[in-house]
């Protein structure tokens, strides 16, 4: 049976002169295979300790290909992830503007087909690197290809269409089709669609790991690649269909909005004036919208990357031997957290919902400090701590988008939303620099006290707007009960 985790804290063995480890991680060489092996025997040696030991010499040397294999993807991926971030906190403004002067059925159809396209410019380039490049170059050397620079861009275009679509989707389509002034039918439509969405990201992720574990990348990306063709004249439909059924209410204009020429946004000599004015405004926008406080809320938990499901996480778990289906039984039952949040928002609504986060996490990092989390009751106790504080979370997130659904004008929905967008963006993008800083799993009670700090601070934020709301808000909500 396997360990659950490590007995002790342990160091590896250094690799043998030759084998590549360390030149692999610099991305400066390939490693030696025979003298690879020779390392992991070695490493099989602790009866406890890292898992490798549970395999064969000649399943040692597979395995450390496509270790090797792996990482170089890994960290390709991840540098494109982090350009894209910067990419979404600098254009969001931008995209966000041009969402609030162009109709709304045109410009989702537009989005559709602006998303499907980039994403299949991703796969290509995704599937050509796993054909061609990745597996004979170094990362250093990769991320000057030139086929890694489209990837960088087409992913771009992909997250800034997929935002504004979600943003006019989330704070702008359903406001007008459930009404700004039925709070029961827009509670009850926001409802649905978090747990719509939330089915979706946990069976979508469950099916293409069903796929990847019987097909290699390529084909499962091919695949991908057919389900997205498929689904846009899908999505071209429902698009019509919704307007059909709400007897045209999407095809009403904003009031507010100035019609602007197309020429005058995309006029090629004034393209970097435009932009500019875009980020000025949407930040002037941002700052002076009735609901900041609880916007800023929202934003501030996204500087919560160590204590949620995700990267920091799970290389945390990796490093002290936990066995991999506790890693991915802890990231489900989040998920299923989540979406239970979805039938709770009215008992942990608003500040409710982020004292109760904030408390469990305190209480997590505590554990944490208190001594060794190499311990099984008490790793069981910080994981369990961070599955239920999910409930606090994403009862604020459903309260939280209507509070901001509510507050923010129609004309410049897009515009504020998809700046709010960008400044999450920008939050993921500082403490993804600071655990790249840190650079060592000692450090991570360090990033999980910011963590838990961010969560607090928010909660701190939200409820000082509760209790000292102006005479516009207390018009907007009412604040005689509690949020």
């Amino acid at each position: 049976m396997a360990p659950f985790i490590v007995s002790s804290p342990w160091t590896p063995p250094p690799p043998p002169p030759g084998c590549g480890v360390s030149s692999l991680i610099r991305g400066s060489a390939k490693p030696n295979p025979r003298r690879c092996v020779g390392h992991l025997r070695r490493l099989r040696l602790r009866p406890s300790g890292c898992p490798i030991r549970r395999f064969y010499p000649k399943e040692s040397k597979m395995l450390w290909q496509l270790l090797q294999h792996i990482l170089q993807v890994y960290m390709v991926v991840t540098d494109a992830f982090h350009h894209t971030q910067l990419a979404i906190f600098v254009g969001g403004p931008l995209v966000g503007k041009l969402m609030d002067y162009f109709p709304r059925v045109p410009a989702y159809h537009s989005l559709n087909v602006i998303q499907t396209a980039a994403q299949l410019l991703s796969a290509s380039m995704i599937i050509y690197a796993l054909n061609n490049t990745i597996k004979q170059s170094s990362t250093s050397s990769v991320i000057l290809q030139p086929w890694f620079m489209v990837l960088v861009v087409a992913g771009a275009i992909e997250r800034l269409a997929g935002l504004a679509l979600g943003v006019t989707m989330e704070r702008d389509w359903v406001v007008m089709l459930a009404g700004r002034n039925r709070p029961v039918a827009l509670a009850q439509a926001n409802s649905v669609l978090s747990r719509v969405d939330l089915l979706c990201e946990i069976a979508g992720a469950s099916l293409f790991g069903i796929l990847l574990s019987k097909y290699n990348p390529v084909t499962c990306l091919k695949l991908a690649c057919g389900l997205t063709i498929s689904v846009q004249p899908i999505l071209v439909i429902l698009g019509h269909v919704i307007n059909s059924l709400s007897s045209g209410v999407l095809d009403c204009s904003r009031s507010g909005v100035k019609p602007v020429g197309s020429s005058s946004l995309f006029d090629a000599r004034k393209i970097v004036e435009n932009g500019l004015d875009a980020f000025g405004h949407g930040w002037k926008e941002y700052k002076h919208q009735p609901v900041l406080p609880a916007s800023l809320a929202y934003v501030l938990l996204y500087f919560n990357i160590a204590l949620a499901p995700g990267a920091i996480m799970t290389a945390f778990l990796v490093h002290h031997g936990i066995n991999p289906s506790i890693i991915g039984g802890f990231s489900g039952l989040c998920s299923i957290m989540g979406f239970a949040a979805t039938f709770m928002s009215a008992s942990l609504a608003g500040a409710a919902g982020l004292i109760f986060q904030a408390f469990l996490l305190t209480l997590a990092v505590s554990v944490y400090w208190a001594g060794s989390i190499t311990q099984q009751a008490r790793l069981l106790i910080f994981l369990s701590l961070i599955v239920v504080s999910r409930l606090g979370h994403m009862s604020y997130d459903v309260v939280g988008t209507q509070i901001l659904q509510t507050g923010i004008p129609t004309a410049k929905a897009n515009l504020i939303g998809i700046t709010e967008v960008s400044m999450a963006s920008l939050a993921e993008l500082l403490m993804f620099g600071v655990a790249i800083i840190a650079n060592d799993v000692s450090h991570f009670g360090f990033l999980a006290t910011l963590s838990v700090s961010s969560v607090a601070v928010a909660a701190l934020i939200f409820c000082w707007w509760l209790a000292n709301p102006t005479d516009g808000q207390k018009k907007l909500f009412k604040f005689d009960a509690p949020l």
